[in-house]
């Protein structure tokens, strides 16, 4: 199954849209943003799996939980950008 990395600007933020997705049944752990998918080398994330992504999304934004760009794990380790 493949993960879908949300990315958020602090660890704050990750923490709160962690936070917002387990209230909403929806399992979303906290990690660092892999290297070269943020423009200043530091960042976080929640992944999620890709059954939840688009229920993620929404429980974010009627929580009015800020994020940043989308991304989809490849089996091959690569990361790409989705649109919301």
């Amino acid at each position: 199954m493949q993960r879908y990395l949300i990315m958020c600007r602090s660890l704050t933020y990750a923490q709160r849209a962690a936070a917002a997705l387990e209230r909403a049944g929806i399992t979303a752990p906290v990690s660092r943003a892999p290297q070269g998918l943020t423009g200043n080398g530091c960042g976080y994330c929640v992944r999620v799996n890709e059954n939840r992504f688009s229920s993620a999304l929404n429980v974010l934004s009627k929580a009015g939980v800020p994020h940043g760009r989308l991304y989809r794990a490849e089996p091959d380790g690569r990361y790409v950008e989705v649109a919301s």
